[in-house]
């Protein structure tokens, strides 16, 4: 194992951090401390009738909130920025909503700030949608989806995103001090997110409307080029490369910027920052993707699979691009959100075009901003395959790069602090040693948070486990040892999509899943990365869902699901290529579950369950498909710290 080093605080929500920042603000006027300012001239921050000051002072590697709190003494300025796009086709360049809050010093004293940005598709609200109807064979051509349905759980605004986290943190009133920070004093067009936290540090304030949403132009593509282009043209006016208007039509220039941003948002927030850093735009210093999408793949489908995200089944790319479609036009992008709904292939599951303009992977070398990746272990919206994958490309690039992890869900932000360390050092450019800090911050079991050297944890090691199998329906062996070689020892999966994953891993026996379990465990056993499995299935039927969860039971064998993955046996080869599968013939299939991170303790036991539908994520065709599964030939392989020695049982 490498090492690590367990630091004090819990999960801190940006809610509960405005308190504590509040405090601090507090101290700081009672003078008790020297700090430096960003020219490194030491000031005393003693006197507390002081005049504030034109620079920002730091201290502990921090920018101190010695700026005013008062919303009243800030300045507001709304904006619409040209892009070189015109998605919805009226002959005129995209307009991208804006608006700015900054420090009143920026105008009387001079001060330059670096400024903290957030763009969403949210801020306007959203529309009713319909999802698309799930229960169909198949590679079944689409149908018409079934009753209107409501997004209400997407984050669509900060205070939602906040009291989420602080639920997660166990902090209710923390979060709840920060809803109403958020609603008083002078309310902005778009957010008052970020304000309360940056303005007094010195920095500025950009929120805007992605394209298509509410006082934006342009249309709405899901993760398309457009909005990429249009996020990224905020940045560029903020450099001086692209214009910006008032509402009057003036023009506005941002003169008051140092044009060092940092781009930092949770959900569809947090991935357009990954989208505008794989354009390598100039400015961008730093990015904060929380729960953020990496591919758009691979949020609507998995391993040719059409896959759902958690909670949201028979969502898809048209389906979203309809619901943040907000902007005063209701006709002008409908061609375009009629063109997803064709080129998403909600029959194959094959990754295509479509779908390549919509991988922020193919672009990853391109971004030379720090990065700061933030995700929920127990995310089952925009799953961890998003923040691992994002987070290994920039690690072997070089890339200044951090990952929080905590056991929370969709959202959750790290500390103020957190990011403090990172906007000051990236954005302010003060050297306070962030990057010579450990990689990893993983919040474990008990919420204690524990720092690592970096993640996946360097002393995992690919632990490969057999299979052999139970009698009477009864869960198999998961084991070191080899099994039976030679003669196949087939079991058999009757598909039955109506049944849930949590329902047929805590079955004693069941047609509907094969189990196989390890021994318990003499100690406990840390997983960190990415679980895979090889099976060898053959099929009574041309098409049928493959489903693997990796599971904890502990000493009442309880089952836990701790992960999960998906295949599309259609597409065994490549996701990008559908063959058709010959009922009967035996196929090798080869597929990841989500990455984790996470301890099985001592007295329980690893468990793999196989089923055909995932009734909460996959389209769940009639029950009494058959899948037969080929023990002698299939394997488990777990990223086991320590490797299989961490396994072996005692002798």
């Amino acid at each position: 194992m490498s090492s690590s080093r367990r630091v004090t605080p819990g999960l801190v929500p940006p809610a509960t951090s405005r308190r504590t920042g509040a405090a601090r603000r507090g101290a700081a006027a009672l003078g008790l401390a020297v700090a430096t300012t960003v020219t490194g001239v030491a000031v005393n921050t003693a006197s507390a009738g002081a005049a504030v000051p034109a620079e920002p002072v730091f201290q502990n590697g921090m920018a101190q909130p010695v700026f005013s709190s008062n919303r009243n003494d800030w300045i507001r300025e709304e904006v619409w920025v040209e892009t070189p796009v015109d998605s919805d086709g009226d002959g005129r360049g995209d307009r991208v909503h804006a608006e700015v809050t900054r420090l009143r010093e920026t105008e009387t004293a001079g001060l330059k700030s670096p400024v903290v940005y957030e763009v969403s598709p949210y801020y306007a609200g959203g529309n009713p949608i319909t999802n698309h109807d799930v229960d169909h064979e198949l590679h079944e051509a689409l149908r018409p989806g079934k009753g209107w349905q409501n997004r209400g759980g997407r984050l669509l605004d900060p205070a939602a995103d906040e009291r989420l986290a602080a639920a997660a943190a166990g902090d209710a009133g923390g979060a709840d001090a920060a809803v109403a920070d958020a609603q008083t004093g002078p309310q902005p067009a778009i957010s008052t997110s970020h304000e309360s936290n940056w303005l007094p540090r010195g920095f500025a304030v950009v929120h805007a409307e992605s394209l298509g949403s509410g006082k934006s132009d342009g249309c709405p593509t899901t993760g398309g080029r457009n909005e990429t282009i249009g996020a990224r043209s905020v940045v560029d006016w903020l450099n001086g490369r692209a214009k910006a208007y008032d509402a009057s039509g003036r023009e506005v220039r941002a003169t008051w910027t140092t044009g060092k941003v940092g781009m930092i948002g949770t959900s569809y927030n947090g991935t357009l920052p990954n989208a505008v850093a794989s354009t390598g735009v100039e400015g961008l210093e730093a990015i904060v993707p929380i729960s953020a999408i990496s591919s758009w793949y691979d949020y609507y489908r998995a391993n040719g699979a059409v896959v759902a995200p958690g909670g949201y089944q028979g969502e898809d790319t048209d389906v979203l691009a309809e619901y943040v479609y907000t902007r005063a036009d209701k006709q002008v992008c409908r061609s375009v959100i009629e063109e997803l709904a064709k080129a998403q292939d909600r029959v194959t599951g094959d990754y295509n075009a479509f779908w390549d303009e919509r991988n922020y992977m193919n672009d990853v070398g391109n971004v030379h901003a720090a990065v700061l990746v933030a995700h929920g272990l127990n995310d089952w919206n925009v799953k961890t395959k998003h923040a691992a994958q994002w987070y290994e490309a920039l690690r072997v690039r070089g890339v200044p790069h951090k990952i929080y992890l905590h056991q929370g869900g969709h959202g959750g932000s790290p500390s103020v602090d957190v990011l403090n360390r990172w906007f000051t050092r990236y954005l302010w450019g003060y050297e306070n040693g962030v990057e010579s800090d450990p990689r990893a911050l993983v919040q474990r079991e008990d919420r204690t948070l524990v720092q690592y050297a970096e993640w996946p944890d360097p002393g995992a090691a690919d632990t490969e486990l057999n299979l052999a199998p139970g009698a009477g329906g009864a869960a198999g062996a998961l084991t070191l040892d080899r099994t039976r070689v030679g003669n196949p020892v087939t079991e058999t999966i009757v598909d039955d999509a109506t049944k849930r994953a949590q329902t047929l891993a805590d079955a004693a026996t069941s047609p509907s899943r094969l189990a196989y379990v390890s021994e318990s465990l003499t100690a406990s056993a840390r997983l960190s990365g990415t679980p895979r499995v090889s099976l060898r299935m053959s099929f009574g039927q041309p098409a049928a869902n493959v489903t693997a969860l990796l599971v904890d039971y502990d000493q009442n064998g309880k089952a836990k699901i701790i992960t999960r993955g998906w295949t599309d046996p259609q597409n065994r080869k490549s996701i990008s290529r559908t063959e058709p599968v010959k009922p009967g013939t035996p196929y090798r299939l080869d597929f990841d579950l989500q990455p984790h991170d996470y301890v099985f303790t001592a007295g329980h036991r690893i468990g793999i369950v196989l089923l055909s539908s995932d009734y909460e994520y996959t389209i769940r065709p009639a029950p009494g498909a058959r899948l037969h599964l080929d023990t002698t030939k299939s394997t488990v392989t777990l990223p086991i710290v320590g490797g299989a020695g961490a396994l072996t049982p005692a002798s």
